[in-house]
């Protein structure tokens, strides 16, 4: 990860290693510009250096001759010595320029040295008439040489002229450029620091953005930010917390509406069970039974008559239940009989029943008053409109995992609105005269019994009859 801080370091080590490159090569220039002058101070102080020897050799000569003791002596070489040594250092500036003029120079040096060496000679064989002339000869040679070296000193001016002027041009060249070198670099550093600024304000700016869309209740959004600093490592954190936010809010709501479905099915069970208790079944439909029963009585006599009231007081008595106990297939197909007789009873040959169970099937459970209200629906709009009744069918099919439960009327169906209304649980007005559990809660009380949405679907087309499908799934659903 790269911090802010290694940010903030490494642009100001760019910039000192600038400024450092920038004063290394002002400091380069000025060595260099500095040398060039010391080499040209250093020719004229040479040249400078003979004239000043020769004339302190003439000094020490003079002195030596008026009193030759040992130390005039010895300061006397030492003068010969420099003298030499000025001679070396002049033969170095040889050029094209003064190679003449200074060959003739050097040549005159080297006399002016010999004519000190006779002097000494004569003076040494006491010859004062002979030392008197070598030391006016050196005296006259030395004059000489001081001519010579201003002589020289001109030419090296002159030479050296064109050179100073390059220097001076050059100078104001590196003015220049170093004016146009500092504004670019000063441009180049506003950039740097505009992007390095930006690399901090824009992810805080986007940190911001997703913070004001978080207090606004917007948890979808993600924060992602394009660093590898500490802001990233914030925004990773923080859309972290976005999730676990968006997750706890999910769970709540989750949370909710399923306390919300427990209430509502606690609500659906209890007036299941009062309507049970209320209207097990409805005074119509008792008006209908007993009216019935009492004209079988009549005109047929009391043995049929008991069987009917036989199948009524098992159903009276299979109402009674609770409603939030499981009964087998078997028990709720024995009902289904029951019912069928009555109403077979009521309706005669205007309506037509057909069976087809597989007994294998029948130890499912099932919640209790199933099957009646679903069959019942198909007598009230199959059977009753119709002046010449109507055929439903009831089947019981074992498909390997599930038990498949049909039961189909040939009535005149129902809308796609209505049968929508039923599987999304709509409560709907009752038509006819039913037990009065109605359709949309037997859906309700399935899928809460089983656990899955697809227990129970409607096929149905106006005017073609309708289809009721039950599947039973045989994983999880223990046989009584």
């Amino acid at each position: 990860m790269t911090s802010i801080q290694k940010k903030i370091l490494t642009l100001t080590s760019v910039v000192l290693v600038i400024m450092s490159v920038i004063w290394l090569a002002l400091t380069y220039y000025n060595h260099k510009t500095q040398q060039q002058y010391n080499e040209i101070l250093q020719r004229y102080l040479s040249m400078n250096e003979v004239t000043t020897a020769s004339q302190q050799v003439i000094t020490d000569l003079n002195n030596y001759m008026i009193q030759p003791s040992r130390g005039n002596r010895e300061r006397l070489d030492e003068s010969k010595e420099k003298i030499q040594q000025a001679k070396n250092d002049v033969s170095k500036l040889r050029n094209t320029e003064n190679n003449f003029t200074l060959t003739n120079y050097i040549n005159l040096i080297d006399s002016f040295i010999e004519t000190t060496d006779r002097l000494l000679l004569f003076h040494s064989e006491n010859d004062s008439e002979a030392s008197a002339n070598e030391f006016t000869e050196a005296t006259r040679i030395s004059t000489y040489m001081s001519e010579m070296s201003l002589a020289l000193l001109d030419t090296e001016l002159k030479t050296y002229n064109r050179f100073y002027r390059g220097i001076i041009e050059q100078s104001g060249e590196v003015m220049k450029l170093g004016i146009w070198v500092l504004l670019l670099i000063a441009c180049v550093l506003l950039l740097v620091t505009y992007w390095f600024s930006l690399s901090i304000t824009r992810p805080v700016y986007k940190l911001t953005k997703a913070a004001n869309e978080l207090s606004k209740g917007n948890f979808g959004q993600p924060v992602k930010v394009d660093t590898n600093d500490e802001i990233a490592f914030l925004a990773k954190t923080f859309d972290r917390m976005r999730i676990n936010i968006n997750n706890l809010i999910s769970e709540i709501k989750h949370k909710a509406q399923l306390e919300r479905e427990l209430q509502e099915s606690k609500l659906l069970l209890q007036e299941s069970q009062f309507r049970s208790l209320q209207s097990q079944i409805n005074p119509h439909f008792l008006f209908n039974t007993l009216n019935t029963l009492s004209k079988k009585a009549y005109l047929e006599g009391s043995e049929e008559t008991s069987d009917l009231l036989v199948s009524v007081a098992g159903i009276l008595r299979y109402n009674l239940k609770q409603l939030d106990r499981s009964v087998t297939l078997h028990e709720e197909v024995v009902v289904l009989k029951q019912y069928m007789d009555i109403q077979k009873a009521r309706f005669t040959d205007r309506l037509h029943l057909h069976m087809e169970v597989d007994p294998t099937c029948l130890g499912m459970n099932i919640p209790a008053l199933t099957l009646q209200p679903i069959i019942e629906n198909a007598v009230i709009h199959a059977v009753e409109p119709k002046e010449d009744g109507g055929v439903i069918w009831f089947r019981v099919m074992d498909e390997v995992d599930h038990v498949r439960i049909e039961i189909e009327d040939d009535g005149m169906g129902m809308s796609e609105e209505k049968r929508l209304q039923i599987i999304n649980e709509t409560p709907v007005l009752s038509e006819g005269h039913s037990t009065g559990i109605g359709f949309s809660n037997v859906v309700k009380r399935l899928r809460l019994f089983y656990g899955y949405e697809d227990v129970i679907d409607i096929e149905s087309t106006e005017g073609r009859g309708t289809k009721v499908i039950l599947k039973i799934k045989k994983q999880g659903v223990d046989a009584a």
